[in-house]
């Protein structure tokens, strides 16, 4: 039994947790500066002034989708990625795998930024577009395309079919008549009714 009197020992029976309150003002305070150092620099990065990219621009080569085609690649794991299979972008130096995503990925975002390009389409001025005007004019010429060139040209593409058509029926006579010379002659008429036909010739006439 717990004997009373001074010399008795107390039990905390609260179960309360204590905390040190220095200690956590001390951490307070800590934070506190670190918030404010971070906070300077994030207003020295937004006082930065904004990348100028140039506008889009027509691309000047063309695009080669058709060199590889048809042909047989050995791939290897330790190739190069302009040695594997698909289409290597030398600019954000990765591959992709058809053509499709190839063109999606070169007129891209992510591809135009990194030649240092923006998505927006240069506004074109009223003399820009009176030089593309009279550049185009230039171009067709005082002879340009008339209806008489369209008759013309529909007249020689229904004198090539019918110089195609004509060819086909010559080779088909070719054959006929290389199936008729090679037909045997010996055979018994007597047979050949027995079997339900004159000879070996085609009924087609």
């Amino acid at each position: 039994m717990a004997q009373s009197g001074n010399n008795s020992v107390g039990v905390d029976n609260t179960f309360r947790r204590k905390w040190n309150r220095e200690e956590y003002l001390e951490r307070a305070r800590e934070r506190e500066r670190e918030e404010k150092e971070e906070g300077g620099r994030s207003r020295s990065k937004a006082k930065a002034p904004p990348i100028q990219r140039n506008p889009l621009k027509h691309r000047d080569f063309e695009v080669d989708l058709e060199s590889r085609l048809g042909k047989t690649q050995v791939v290897t794991p330790i190739a190069p990625l302009s040695q594997q299979a698909g289409y290597y972008c030398a600019v954000c130096e990765c591959v992709v795998k058809d053509s499709a995503n190839y063109l999606d990925h070169i007129n891209g975002k992510k591809h135009q930024r990194a030649l240092g390009m923006s998505m927006r389409v240069e506004r074109a001025s009223l003399q820009q577009v009176q030089q593309r005007f009279d550049m185009l004019k230039k171009r067709k010429g005082p002879g340009g395309f008339t209806e008489q060139d369209l008759d013309e040209r529909i007249l020689k593409q229904q004198q090539e079919e019918e110089e195609r058509k004509r060819q086909r029926r010559e080779r088909k006579k070719e054959k006929k008549e290389k199936a008729v010379q090679d037909e045997p002659e010996d055979i018994d008429p007597d047979v050949a009714a027995m079997m339900g036909f004159g000879g070996f010739r085609s009924s087609k006439k």
